[in-house]
């Protein structure tokens, strides 16, 4: 499956979250606009929010303040 140019740049925002364990309120709405930009959430960008999502409930992502 041919992945997307907004999925990719999700999937690197995404990453780097998940490296560093944090994540910040404007990264997080850079993620929601990158999602969003195109008019439509295809499957690959709806698994990589849900996967940021479980992560940030499951306190394995936290937000911080910067």
């Amino acid at each position: 499956m041919k992945v997307n140019y907004s999925a990719e740049k999700l999937k690197k925002m995404i990453e780097k979250a998940i490296e560093d364990h944090e994540i910040t309120r404007d990264e997080y709405d850079m993620i929601i606009h990158i999602a969003t930009e195109d008019g439509h959430i295809d499957d690959q960008e709806k698994a990589l929010l849900a996967e940021l999502n479980n992560m940030i409930e499951n306190k394995m992502v936290k937000f911080v303040a910067k």
